[in-house]
């Protein structure tokens, strides 16, 4: 399942991220609703989460955009607003659900289930596919593969695999790669970097293919 949250607190966007990777979800972060307008409401989503309290545009005004423009995929709101009349505002909006904050990660699992039912969400066609050398990356399934071989990738394999392909040929630190794929906004010393590097190498290159190449001093390329 693919998801996209919206929420500019970093502390409980981080938690959800970490929490709803656990459990075999996809997640992209965006911090703004003007990012999702611009950027992401073109792609295909299962479920989207939103913050009402969000700069500028808030959470309210975004889902009323998303269903102005017909966007239908289901939307769970979260909010430490708790009166009748904030839920009642969100629900009003466009919003499928609405969750108080605090609240524990169980329920929103089941609030995220409840909703996939309701709404019946099928897979999207395969139908936006993209070919970098001799790799097909399905940009709808989140999926890779060569010569119509699967190739099996995590979630967070496929998001630094991502990364790195819509950045070919470009030199990428590792603060760059921390940033976009786990949201981590400091050198806080760690090699998850070097680490997934390695799986995804072990997993799409071959004898004769190589596609990832260490930049000495900065981080990572992706070359085609």
């Amino acid at each position: 399942m693919q998801i996209l949250l919206v929420e500019d607190d970093t502390r409980i966007s981080s938690f959800l991220i970490k929490g709803l990777e656990e459990v075999g979800y996809s997640v992209t972060l965006s911090k703004n609703a003007e990012d999702v307008l611009d950027h992401y409401i073109e792609m295909s989503w299962d479920l989207i989460i939103v913050d009402v309290m969000l700069p500028k545009m808030d959470g309210i005004q975004l889902v009323q955009s998303l269903r102005y423009k017909k966007n239908l995929v289901p939307i769970l709101m979260l909010s430490a607003l708790q009166t009748v009349s904030d839920k009642v505002s969100a629900l009003d909006s466009g919003a499928d659900d609405y969750m108080t904050k605090p609240f524990h990660f169980a329920e929103l699992r089941s609030r995220i289930h409840a909703l996939t039912r309701r709404h019946g969400r099928q897979p999207t066609p395969r139908s936006n596919i993209v070919e970098v050398a001799d790799l097909q990356i399905d940009l709808n399934q989140y999926q890779v593969s060569r010569d119509g071989t699967a190739i099996e990738l995590s979630p967070r394999e496929f998001k630094l695999f991502k990364y790195l392909v819509d950045h070919k040929n470009m030199a990428l630190s590792r603060l760059q790669i921390l940033n976009a794929v786990w949201n981590i906004h400091f050198d806080n010393q760690t090699n998850v970097v070097d680490v997934y590097i390695s799986y995804l190498r072990n997993k799409l290159e071959t004898a004769d293919t190589k596609y990832i190449y260490t930049v000495k001093g900065i981080g990572y390329m992706f070359k085609s």
